[in-house]
């Protein structure tokens, strides 16, 4: 795992790529040893590329997060992996639930495929440039995302055949 430090010099060092931009880092988290890069949406795309030059080629894991009631409250984490060096990174993105719009990884990550297409069908977050974003888990015409905070516990009645035929 990257220190502190080198976290902070990873940021620095991403801040002053030309493709990434100074304002793209917006904060880095060292806690209990593990390395995280809080990242704008619109720098997302760039900051993936850069660390995959940087030996993190491995993307593990996509996975959404609902931070209610923080805003912005919903969150994409990217854990990506340098398997040489045995180095783990996170990449935090999070976006507001009236513009839950974040760039796909999928053209340069091709893992990132389903899972993003679990994040958008739990989370509703809207991965731009995905070649088939549609609902992965739920069906097609559910409407709401189960896994936010605000969903409404209770459930929906499931039918087994021994009470099919009530309706309940």
């Amino acid at each position: 795992m990257p220190d502190a430090t080198e976290l902070e010099l990873i940021a620095r060092e991403l801040r002053g790529a030309d493709d990434v931009g100074p304002d793209a880092v917006l904060g880095t988290l060292h806690f209990r040893g593990k390395a995280s890069l809080q990242v704008a949406p619109a720098a997302l795309t760039a900051t993936l590329s850069h660390l995959r030059e940087r030996g993190y080629r491995f993307l593990a894991s996509v996975h959404g997060v609902d931070y209610h009631p923080e805003e912005p409250r919903l969150g994409v984490h990217y854990e990506l992996l340098d398997m040489e060096s045995v180095d783990r990174m996170t990449v935090k993105v999070r976006v507001s639930t009236q513009d839950p719009h974040v760039p796909s990884a999928t053209p340069d990550w091709p893992t990132a495929n389903h899972q993003e297409r679990e994040v958008y069908d739990m989370f509703g977050v809207v991965f731009d440039g995905h070649p088939d974003l549609r609902r992965i888990l739920m069906p097609e015409d559910y409407e709401g995302h189960p896994q936010r905070r605000d969903f409404p516990i209770g459930g929906e009645p499931v039918l087994f055949t021994f009470n099919e035929k009530q309706g309940r």
